[in-house]
């Protein structure tokens, strides 16, 4: 049986350290693409404030690049020190994408760092150019990797459990990098990144507007801003939409969960716009519908069904019980002394019922071999398939409400920036600077939803969360989960500080000379030694 003590800290502690980390990789998926946007403009026009905003958002890029890179190494580490039987189980599989992360798109990525920040004076303007392509670029190629590797937990494509090794392998590995879930994700999540830099550039413009300082910086930022924020956000919410409507073919329990929906409902489905979800009751009180709607997110048709909760459950249990003869099948097969051939029959009834193994696995929660599990163990397993629906429930409308806030936000300032009437209203000024923080609570939203919503897996229908984590004591755990917090909250500060310091003073002077320019390997310096 496993302790569920250590499992819920193990989940924790990925929680927090992952959580940390994607502070700084949305600010830098976007903040490059807008210094290439800038210094591309600055190369046609020959402008020295585009350069001197190329380099000033690329000094605050940089920073948050520096942390990111101290932050993201560690959660690799994790998945073999705290995820020991899931490396096990899957590392074939999960480990192709990050390596491939790590030796291609980083690499390229901090190689062309370096020469967007030391070798302004020594490239040319069009080689000094494509290197911050070449950053922007190696950044959104790395997010693809890791999206690649995360849509495969969501989506096992390309893959199949071996009764030999007792582990799972690419049996087609086009399907993994194809993978519908992982390339949805990707789109939706850079977009996001591209949204929260936008909205960060947008706010320190509009903040020096209001301090009447750098308004000629301050206003051409706002004007790339707008425009990059608006496609941006409206990205997101279409791929926001077709995330839905694969959700309803791959992940049919998150997005009943998502919407309270406990039964369910005819075609087509009513969206809830609000309600409270109570887990207990197994129903979502006072809840206000939108008529049809749900059914065109989530099938894009007026006569499909989409299944609910109490539905998903039955189904469940009849997988486990499927999963009880894979498991059983399985211990078989592994009982076949070494060189002797597996017979047809037991190879029959592994296959004919392997592909719900996992749902067997969820038993061992309550017993160490699923094939003594009691009928009411069975049934409890099925209920464990339903995350917490009321966080769920919640978070998604918090990152929807909290999206279409910025569509409008970013939307007004694009037409403000038409009619070159950007300082005009103070107090549409005054809430965008309150608004930089609102990208980060919808992408740490988003993200919940997305890895709370697949529990109890840790692989979706493969692996439960439960029995993926290493033999560790609570001690231990609790013990790295506070030096984590430390060491991550100091790193938050530090930024904080850095780019505040940075911000305050402000962009090089107009006219600065060519050794000005190391004004950002200086800052980026800082950052490292301070982390």
């Amino acid at each position: 049986m496993v302790d569920s003590t250590v499992v819920e800290l193990s989940r924790l502690q990925f929680a927090l350290t992952a959580m940390y980390h994607f502070l700084f990789v949305p600010l830098t998926l976007g903040l490059s693409f807008l210094m290439a946007i800038m210094e591309s403009i600055y190369v046609m026009t020959g402008r020295d404030i585009w350069r001197r905003m190329t380099l000033f958002w690329g000094t605050l890029f940089g920073i948050n690049f520096a942390m990111g890179v101290a932050t993201g190494i560690v959660m690799e580490f994790q998945f073999g020190m705290n995820w020991a039987y899931y490396s096990h189980y899957v590392g074939d599989i999960f480990g192709a994408p990050l390596a491939i992360e790590g030796l291609m798109a980083f690499f390229m990525e901090a190689t062309f760092v370096g020469l967007f920040f030391f070798g302004w004076d020594k490239l040319s303007k069009r080689g000094h150019l494509a290197a911050t392509w070449a950053v922007a670029i190696g950044s959104n190629f790395s997010a693809l990797w890791i999206l690649i590797a995360n849509g495969w937990m969501q989506n096992p494509v390309g893959s199949a459990f071996n009764p030999q090794t007792m582990r799972m392998e690419v049996t087609d590995f086009a399907a993994v990098l194809f993978n519908p879930v992982a390339q949805a994700k990707f789109v939706h999540t850079v977009s996001a990144g591209y949204v929260c830099a936008s909205v960060f550039v947008l706010g320190v413009s509009a903040w020096y507007v209001l301090k009447g300082r750098h308004l000629e910086l301050a206003k051409r930022s706002m004007t790339v801003a707008a425009s990059f924020g608006l496609a941006s956000a409206l990205s997101v919410a279409v791929l926001g939409d077709e995330s839905g409507y694969l959700s309803t073919e791959h992940q049919k329990m998150k997005l009943a969960a998502i919407e309270g929906m406990w039964e369910t409902q005819p075609a087509p489905a009513a969206f809830t716009a609000i309600g409270f979800p109570d887990q207990e009751a197994r129903e979502t009180h006072y809840a206000i519908h939108i008529p049809v709607l749900m059914g065109l997110i989530g099938t894009r048709s007026l006569n499909t069904e989409i299944p609910g909760i109490n539905e998903l459950v039955v189904h469940a249990e009849d997988r486990i019980r499927d999963g009880i003869r894979a498991y059983d099948a399985l211990q078989k097969i592994r009982a076949v002394p070494a060189g002797t051939p597996v017979p047809l029959a037991l190879r029959e009834a592994f296959e004919a019922n392997g592909r719900e193994l996992g749902y067997a696995l969820l038993l061992k929660r309550y017993v160490d071999d699923p094939r003594q599990a009691t009928a009411a163990q069975i049934a409890k397993a099925a209920w464990d398939t339903v995350p917490h629906v009321a966080p769920l429930f919640w978070l998604f409308r918090v990152m929807v409400g909290i999206g279409i806030l910025l569509i409008l936000l970013t939307g007004t300032f694009f037409v403000l920036s038409a009619r070159r009437a950007l300082d005009r209203h103070r107090w549409l000024l005054k809430a965008a600077v309150w608004a930089i923080p609102l990208p980060w609570i919808a992408i740490e939203a988003g993200w919940l939803v997305a890895e709370f919503g697949r529990q109890p897996w840790v692989i979706e229908g493969v692996l439960p969360t439960a029995v993926a984590v290493s033999d560790l004591g609570v001690r231990t755990l609790l013990f790295t989960l506070g030096v984590y917090i430390l060491i991550y909250t100091v790193l938050l500060v530090i930024e904080m500080k850095l780019l505040l310091k940075t911000i305050r003073k402000g962009p090089p002077e107009e006219h600065a000379p060519e050794v000005g320019l190391q004004h950002g390997p200086a800052v980026l310096a800082t950052a490292v030694k301070g982390a």
